[in-house]
């Protein structure tokens, strides 16, 4: 009996006990019935589809929607759109404001992505914090950014050697 329980847990949502859908036009009207009950996780995942199929303006609609709902990823997602220009102008301002929003929410790529921006800024107190946050989120890039702080002399021995405990 506990086989079977199993078996029928391993071949169902873990959230709604729902089998998964067997075609494209049930998983559409799943995603249909989520995005209409405002679950930003759906949202951002139909704009990650658009935006893998090219289609930025739709994918910004989408990231948009679900970043209004808090979701991280859908702000690091944006700040990526209006860093690369694509489907919206490019555009710094709005580009860390996701960012931050992101960050702040604890995205680890995001954070890391502001200590790097803020590096290219000189403005190194702001970066070593960052980065700091990011690596003991487990970020490697910001853990090899905080060497290469360290090397330059912008961050003491101690807090290189905390930032490599966390």
């Amino acid at each position: 009996r506990q086989c079977e329980e199993n078996l029928y847990l391993q071949q169902t949502c873990l959230f709604c006990r729902q089998p998964p859908p067997k075609t494209d036009e049930e998983a559409d009207k799943n995603y249909t019935k989520r995005i209409a009950a405002n679950d930003p996780v759906a949202m951002r995942q139909i704009g990650n589809m658009r935006y893998r199929d090219g289609k930025y303006d739709s994918a910004f609609e989408y990231w948009s929607k679900a970043a209004q709902l808090d979701d991280a990823m859908a702000h690091f997602d944006l700040s990526l759109l209006y860093e690369k220009g694509e489907g919206v102008e490019e555009d710094e301002k709005k580009r860390t404001y996701h960012l931050e929003e992101a960050a702040i929410a604890g995205h680890p790529d995001a954070r890391c992505n502001l200590g790097c921006h803020e590096v290219i800024d000189e403005r190194f107190d702001r970066a070593v914090k960052h980065l700091i946050i990011a690596a003991n989120l487990g970020h490697d890039k910001a853990t090899r950014a905080l060497k290469v702080c360290y090397a330059e002399g912008h961050v003491s021995k101690e807090v290189f050697a905390a930032a490599l405990r966390a």
